[in-house]
């Protein structure tokens, strides 16, 4: 096989967080594999990210909710690129609305998109990487995960529960050369947030004990550390990176 560079799949890869965490880890000698939604804006994403010298990140379209698409897609992912060493589960919608209000729809979309997606990815990969005796999960959840936060019953479960996840499968594979982890994003800068209104923006930043928001780049660099060899002994780990806003 033409590459034998470590192949790293990021669900998600083409969004706000993702791209910094596709970049961050082509930086550090990864093939990433993008995950995406809309084609159109994946390619266009794609030559952005290859104007700016990105030639190790390829794209992967799959449906994670669907669970044989998800093992399809890993399975194609080998085929083409060689085994998964790396998977971060950063795929993620809101839905937002009160549990008075909000319907089936809403709260099972989200559920699909955020929590069942993980599962489907996970047990895509898991057996390659017991056969390899090597791999490195990351689940990116949310703060919200961690407090709960009004109109977002929704995803505040499906962030909760990725870190249960987390723990449990991080026990089942301690010993075989396998770290499972998810990483708990505060406030980011990206474009979502950057299109709030500056004097909600500014009411939000006030919140935060550093008193900015994070960056992309900053979720990079985290999620790089621990898709590292050299962090085998953190594993079920929940670290919180939100300027201080939540801590316990």
């Amino acid at each position: 096989m033409a590459n034998q560079a470590p192949v790293a799949w990021v669900t998600g890869g083409t969004g706000g967080i993702g791209t910094a965490i596709c970049r961050s880890l082509a930086d550090a000698g990864y093939l990433v594999v993008a995950g995406y939604h809309n084609p159109d804006k994946a390619k266009t994403w794609l030559e952005t990210q290859q104007a700016d010298g990105y030639n190790n990140i390829v794209l992967s379209g799959v449906d994670l909710s669907d669970h044989n698409a998800c093992l399809e897609g890993a399975r194609e992912i080998h085929e083409k690129h060689g085994p998964i060493s790396v998977l971060v589960n950063c795929a993620g919608i809101t839905r937002d609305g009160t549990m008075k209000k909000m319907s089936y729809e809403q709260w099972y979309q989200v559920i699909d998109t955020n929590l069942n997606s993980v599962f489907n990815t996970c047990r895509s990969v898991i057996e390659g990487m017991l056969e390899n005796g090597y791999g490195r999960i990351i689940n990116i959840s949310s703060i919200n995960g961690r407090k709960g936060q009004f109109g977002q019953v929704n995803y505040a479960a499906a962030k909760a529960g990725m870190h249960g996840l987390t723990m449990s499968l991080a026990q089942e594979t301690a010993t075989k050369g396998i770290t499972v982890n998810t990483v708990s994003p505060g406030y980011i800068a990206t474009d979502m947030i950057m299109k709030i209104p500056e004097q909600v923006r500014e009411a939000i930043r006030e919140t935060i004990p550093v008193k900015r928001y994070g960056t992309p780049e900053e979720i990079g660099r985290l999620v790089t550390f621990l898709a590292d060899k050299e962090s085998g002994f953190i594993t079920g780990a929940n670290i919180d990176i939100n300027g201080g806003q939540f801590m316990g």
